[in-house]
């Protein structure tokens, strides 16, 4: 998914108010799946809970300020998006096997497929990652890319390094060096817990994109960052939080478009089209 315009050119510190207040109500309803929407009074008591200054929410009526009115929008965006659209994308281990054995015979790649980590009966594609090789293979007109990058993403000009990012991507489009497109795939179908793995996978994604974001500042370069996740277990049963904290970056601008479970068969197509007319311009 892209990001709702209205929302991803906010002042940082929106965002600060977003994560504030999330941190103190929580992300999800008691007792429900559901992804909570805080209430102006909850949002008030968050900011007592931090000394914070209660009127920069509402006044004594509870009439939101209007920033306030601003983040009730957002957190229904939030939990709507997340309740409606991206949990029934969410896939798990069998449904991914399905739309990967599909693909694999409508396609018939070429690309990489690689293996999961897993042993025994669980050692299978890692299915996520097969889907997005497909599909890039099968849209990009023959560009190259490099799908399993084993060294850093470094931005040039003039035969010069201007940038060379901290951290190695899961692929890059062409290549690494000047890329028009990087992605990170977050895939973990037999993880069964949120671990510290997958909280720092999201924290990964960050750090690339605030490093794209100063090297577009301070030098003019754009390259479209994509973070590709799934698993419903892993993402929906125990790491919603995570959810709309990646809803979150997204709109600040860390991420270019987040690709939920089976969103990636219904919007990656189109991506690497987009990418491939940006190349041969």
């Amino acid at each position: 998914m892209k990001p709702n315009i209205k929302f991803k050119n906010q002042p940082k510190k929106f965002w600060a108010y977003v994560r504030t207040i999330s941190e103190a109500v929580g992300y999800t309803e008691r007792g429900t799946r559901r992804i909570k929407i805080p209430t102006v009074s909850n949002m008030k008591n968050a900011f007592r809970s931090a000394n914070l200054d209660p009127t920069l929410i509402a006044n004594e009526e509870d009439q939101p300020t209007l920033i306030a009115s601003t983040l009730l929008e957002y957190f229904k965006f939030r939990a709507d998006t997340l309740n409606d659209f991206v949990e029934p994308r969410l896939m798990d281990a069998a449904r991914a096997k399905s739309v990967y054995e599909r693909l694999h015979k409508e396609l018939s790649p070429r690309c990489p497929i690689p293996m999961n980590k897993q042993k025994g009966d669980k050692r299978a594609p890692a299915y996520l990652t097969a889907i997005t090789n497909m599909l890039i293979e099968a849209n990009a007109e023959g560009l190259p890319c490099d799908y399993d990058p084993r060294k850093l993403t470094t931005l040039t000009t003039n035969g010069e390094p201007l940038r060379t990012l901290a951290r190695r991507v899961d692929g890059a489009l062409p290549g690494t060096i000047n890329p028009v497109a990087i992605w990170e795939i977050k895939e973990y179908y037999y993880t069964t817990t949120f671990g510290s793995r997958v909280a720092d996978g999201v924290y990964e994604t960050l750090l690339d994109g605030m490093e794209l974001e100063e090297a577009h500042e301070h030098e003019g370069i754009d390259i479209m960052h994509l973070l590709i996740i799934d698993a419903h277990y892993t993402w929906w049963d125990c790491g919603r939080s995570y959810l709309c904290r990646i809803i979150d970056m997204l709109h600040m601008g860390y991420v270019d478009e987040v690709l939920f479970g089976y969103e990636v068969v219904e919007r990656l197509p189109d991506i690497v089209k987009e990418l491939v007319k940006k190349v041969r311009t």
